[in-house]
């Protein structure tokens, strides 16, 4: 009798304790315990440079190249530190790549076939700013609890530093004897950048966030020794991005 009393007391101790998890698993699916104060994100986006600049011009006259071929996905990560209620510090990195193949436009060679080359225009920035949400992200319902809002818009703006390489590699012609050569110029360098950002954030739980961003960037560097007597290369440009974050 006893032995069945003390198997019906464990039962029902382990009954408890189960349901007591049963339930908290259920609450926790519905809030936070705390305010998140930390936020991850990776984008995907579609990078449109200005390209307004000698280099850019001198490219498309000579290459059958076009202003919208130095357009190119974009890669990007990020990490918000949430500063108040509506005010994040959002430190970024990106990467973004365009290679085009081309040929002489004027040109061709003495086997009367084209003259081909290939240019590579990378960049990467990193960039230091803040994000202000126009509306609440969440609210606090308790000491303990901490519900995330559906949707909130947000702008923002700051300053970093963007790296960038240029390359050109392939056969050119000497305008001078028109001798067609082989050839590998490059240039790169690095400068301040400015810029501006709009977006939303949209929650698809109590972690995971669907975020979408338009950002515009300014910034313009020097041309290294391949070529000698170009002006700044231009590296303004829009950026539109949707990827997830995650709350921590």
């Amino acid at each position: 009798m006893t032995y069945r009393l003390r198997q019906s007391s464990i039962a029902a101790v382990l009954a408890v304790i189960a349901g007591a998890w049963a339930a908290e698993a259920v609450v926790a699916q519905d809030f936070l315990f705390q305010r998140p104060s930390i936020t991850l994100g990776a984008r995907i986006g579609y990078l449109i440079p200005r390209a307004d600049s000698e280099i850019f011009d001198f490219t498309r006259d000579e290459l059958t190249v076009e202003k919208e071929d130095f357009n190119a996905l974009s890669l990007a990560a990020d990490l918000g530190i949430r500063l108040t209620d509506r005010v994040d510090l959002s430190l970024g990195l990106g990467y973004a790549n365009s290679e085009i193949n081309s040929e002489s436009r004027d040109f061709i060679g003495d086997d009367d076939l084209p003259i081909f080359q290939t240019t590579d225009f990378r960049r990467v920035p990193f960039t230091v700013g803040l994000k202000a949400y126009l509306t609440e992200r969440g609210r606090r319902i308790s000491d303990l609890a901490w519900i995330p809002g559906k949707f909130a818009p947000f702008v923002g703006g700051g300053a970093g530093f963007v790296w960038y390489e240029f390359e050109q590699e392939g056969e050119f012609v000497d305008y001078e004897t028109l001798d067609i050569f082989y050839d590998y110029f490059t240039s790169s360098s690095g400068s301040p950048l400015a810029y501006v950002t709009a977006g939303f954030d949209y929650s698809l739980g109590l972690r995971w966030i669907l975020t979408a961003e338009a950002r515009y960037s300014w910034a313009s560097a020097n041309m290294g020794e391949s070529f000698v007597g170009f002006d700044k290369i231009d590296l303004n440009g829009l950026r539109a991005a949707f990827g997830f974050s995650v709350r921590l």
